[in-house]
Formats: C-alpha cells, structure tokens, sequence
C-alpha cells in the first residue's frame, strides 16, 4: 500500500513545517510492488495532466470555425486562444498555489466540477464575447495540470525526480497535442460546440477514477491564502535560478504558441485549402516530442538539466528556421513540428526538474512562478501571432518565433550555472 511520511519540522521563509509525500511500502509490501504502485501513479498523474491541459487548446485549430460562426466578430477571433492562455496564467497564479495549503486531490476533484460548467457555456456560446468568456474561465480551471507535476515530484525519490516529472509531462504534452487532433476530428464531423461536449464527458469519467484510486496528498504549509500568494514573491527573489528558468521557458512556449496559434489559418488558406481535421493531424505528428520527455528527464537526473537546455533551445531555433522555408511544404511543416515539440519538452522538463530541487517545502508555489511566467510568455506568443500574420505573413511569423527563442537563449547563456542539490 502507499502512504505518505511526515518528516522532521524545520523552519522556513513561511515558518512551516517541510512536509515531503515520498512513496514507502507498508510491511507487507514488496519493493517490486511498490515500484509498480508508484508507476501507476505517475500514469494516472499524466492523463490528469493530458486531459485538463487539452482544454486550453481545443479552440486552436477552431479558429476558421469560430470564425464562420462569428463572422461579425471576425477580427477578434485571434482573442479566443490569447484568452485562454492568460486564464491559464491567471488560474496558476491564484489556484495552484493552494497544493502546498491543502490536498491536491480535493482541488483537483473541484477544479474538474467548475471546469465543467465553462465548457458547457462554450457549448452553447450564442456569440463571440460569451465564447470569449467562457474561454477565459476554461483557461483558469483547466490548472490541475499544476497540481499533478508537482504532485509527482513529491511521490518519487530525489534520484527519480526528473523520470517522474518527465512521465507526467509526457501526458500533459500529449495533451496539447492531440487536443487538437481530437478537436480537429470532432469539429469535422459534429461541429465545433460538440469539442467542448465531449470533454465533459472525459472529464466526468476521469473524476470518477480519480476519486477512487488517487490517495489524498499531505499539504506543507499553515499560510492563509494572502500569505501563501506572498511568499512566492520571496521564493522569486531568493532563487535565481527560478528566475532564469522561469523567462527561458516563457520565450520558448512563446515560440512554440505563436506556431500553433496561426497554423489553422495557414492551412486554411492557399495553397492547402485544408480544414480543422487536417490542422489537428499535426497534433500528432507533434507527439514525438512527448516521446522524448522520460528521456529529457532521465539525462536530466544523471547530466544536469543546464546541457539539456542548451540543446534544447538550438533544436527550436533550428524548427523556426525549417518553418521559415515552408510555405508551401506539408512536408517541411511536419519536420518542424517534430523538431519544435521535442526542443520544446526537453527544456520544460529540465527547467522543472530544477526548480522542483530548490525549495521542496514549496513545490506548488515554486512551479506557480515558472507556470505563471510560462503560459504569459505562451499568451504573449499567441498575441503576436495574431498581429504579424495578417501583416507579413508565415514568414513573419516565422522570424518572430525565431526571435523569441533568441531571447531566451540569450537568457540561458548569460546566467552562470547554479548548483542545485537533490532534495
């Protein structure tokens, strides 16, 4: 059986006790059961993760639908994707943070509950504004992504960590991918109000399995709510290594949004021609990059995750490039993709396996500041998309990606290398 150990209290910037969730067997337990118990885990973790996060990308290969339906509002239907990543910011910022506070798997039961209810106002959207409403709400509670990374960093070991965030994050990846895959298919055949049906639905099923076989977690820490959001200001600048994580992830998801975020528009137009079904096949041929994440994860454990990120930023950098001279290439686009989304999740993983090892007894409020910082660098991306595509085209948009990852290479390779011990 699991369960978890409360060990030894020591103080902290929040003057609370470090409470760690490591998996143990019970006596009866053997080492090989356990180990399978963790890994089932670990994989419940990653479809909680895949599931909540595709809710913040259904509406991305939408787009020439919404606009369809919204013809009026045609101008502002880049604003449904832009939205939803700053709910999502939002969500993390104001949400997330409450793992340390209480158990995660209360929050996560509750955020599925209220999640349940915006799509259901998307589904039924009348008009672009409501849409847009509604995507703001779906972006704020689809964050139970960001109670179940952090969540497994506590289960496994300090020797596994990097492997058990990789796992989860493999499934969150899955999960903005083949959203739109599964988004594209659905809105082919039945429409696109019948996306946001069909993921209550598995949000339903996913509650149920979720209450009877995730264990309750033990929260670190005593705060009140306003406290809680205030240490993370200390945590930001008592890390620097949070910092310099933090904004190279952002620029790099800001790549990678403003790619995703104008593709439907690209193939929607000559010379493709082609519809949501076909924007959301890209999602997976993008899944190779969730492929890569145990990987990114397991070389993170035994190299150090700052090698990693240097290759991962030149892999993205290299798929902008390939982008760049595919116009009018499926083929081209394909290879950039597979490029773009292994970069991509490589360097996620390995700046979370960082920040994870910096304050344990904060771990939600931790993966709060990168996440926040994130997805504003993904809304950020999606904004400018959304500007330089009518203006300069695919090759704009291109340039642009482009020179978000050079920001965040210039981030990355300005700031020393900070040791970071296994706790």
């Amino acid at each position: 059986m699991l369960r978890y150990h409360r060990l030894a209290w020591r103080p902290s910037i929040q003057a609370v006790p470090q409470t760690t969730a490591l998996m143990s067997t019970s006596d009866s337990a053997s080492p090989a059961a356990s180990e399978r118990s963790l890994r089932g885990l670990l994989l419940l973790l990653a479809t909680i993760a895949g599931v909540s996060v595709a809710n913040i990308y259904y509406n991305q290969p939408l787009l020439d639908n919404f606009r369809a339906s919204f013809p009026q509002s045609a101008s502002w239907i880049g604003a449904v994707p832009a939205v939803t990543q700053l709910g999502y910011a939002a969500g993390m910022l104001l949400l997330a943070p409450l793992g340390d506070r209480f158990d995660r798997r209360g929050l996560i039961l509750l955020q599925i509950a209220g999640l349940c209810v915006a799509l259901v106002v998307a589904a039924m959207a009348p008009s672009l504004t409501v849409l847009i409403g509604a995507s703001l709400a779906i972006g704020i509670l689809a964050t139970i992504a960001q109670q179940a990374v952090p969540f497994a960093a506590e289960l496994a070991p300090p020797s596994g960590r990097g492997h058990a965030v990789g796992t989860v994050m493999s499934g969150l990846l899955l999960g903005i991918l083949l959203a739109r895959t599964a988004a594209g298919f659905v809105a082919e055949y039945f429409g696109w109000r019948a996306v946001f049906g069909a993921s209550v639905v598995a949000l339903l099923v996913l509650a149920v399995v979720i209450w009877l076989r995730l264990p309750k977690s033990q929260p670190t820490s005593t705060l009140p709510y306003g406290k809680l959001l205030a240490s993370m200001w200390h945590l930001i600048l008592e890390h620097r290594g949070l910092r310099e994580a933090s904004l190279t992830g952002a620029c790099l998801f800001a790549g990678f949004s403003i790619f995703w975020s104008v593709l439907a528009l690209l193939l929607a137009g000559a010379p493709f021609h082609l519809g949501p079904q076909a924007t959301g096949l890209f999602g997976i041929v993008g899944a190779a990059g969730a492929l890569a994440a145990p990987l990114a994860g397991k070389f993170s454990d035994r190299r150090g995750p700052r090698d990693i990120i240097t290759v991962a930023i030149a892999l993205v950098a290299v798929s902008f490039v390939v982008f760049g001279v595919s116009t009018t290439s499926i083929a081209g686009l394909v290879v950039g993709v597979i490029i773009l989304d292994i970069g991509v999740q490589a360097a996620q993983i390995s700046n979370q396996s960082r920040i994870y090892a910096l304050s344990p007894h904060a771990r939600s409020r931790v993966n709060t500041v990168y996440m926040v910082t994130y997805f504003i660098g993904g809304a950020a991306g999606s904004a400018v998309g959304a500007i330089v595509w009518p203006l300069f085209g695919w090759v704009g948009v291109s340039i642009a990606g482009l020179a978000f990852v050079g920001l965040g290479a210039w981030n990355h390779l300005r700031s020393p290398a900070q040791p970071v011990a296994n706790a």
